[in-house]
């Protein structure tokens, strides 16, 4: 079953369920995925899926982040619950240290040596570790090319 099929499939049981937050968290899920395919013209695949979770979570996060600076702890507290609803679908991401020893196999295999090649780092990682938390990867990249 696909990623997407399990989506559906969640969404129909939440509905029966009447479980409004991950009713209310897949149906966004599902918008972002029917825009998605509308924009790529073909069926999203999951790795396609996961990309979209992924802006998903980013989206949530930063939510969070601006209703707890508006003080609005109703809001952080919805956004909150439909990210742990989201963050079921993303597959495990990588540990600090399985992160870090990635970044420096890449760094050495790639002869990178100044900030200058952070991008360079940066695009390597993400094709070849797409489940290492983008944020703490640019930190250790940046720590590790100064």
């Amino acid at each position: 079953m696909s990623l997407r099929e399990r989506i559906d499939q969640d969404l129909k049981r939440a509905m029966l369920d009447k479980n409004e937050m991950a009713r209310d968290a897949l149906r966004l899920v599902k918008s972002e995925l029917l825009l998605e395919e509308v924009k790529l013209g073909r069926p999203i695949e999951d790795a396609e899926v996961i990309t979209a979770l992924q802006r998903a979570v980013k989206q949530r996060k930063d939510a969070i982040e601006q209703f707890k600076s508006g003080g609005r702890n109703d809001l952080v507290e919805a956004e909150e619950k439909q990210l742990s609803v989201i963050t079921g679908y993303l597959p495990q991401s990588m540990s600090e240290a399985d992160t870090r020893a990635a970044i420096e196999a890449l760094k050495a295999e790639l002869g990178l040596t100044t900030k200058k090649d952070l991008g360079t780092l940066m695009k390597a990682i993400k094709a070849k570790h797409p489940t290492a938390d983008p944020k703490l990867a640019s930190q250790i990249a940046g720590s590790l090319l100064s």
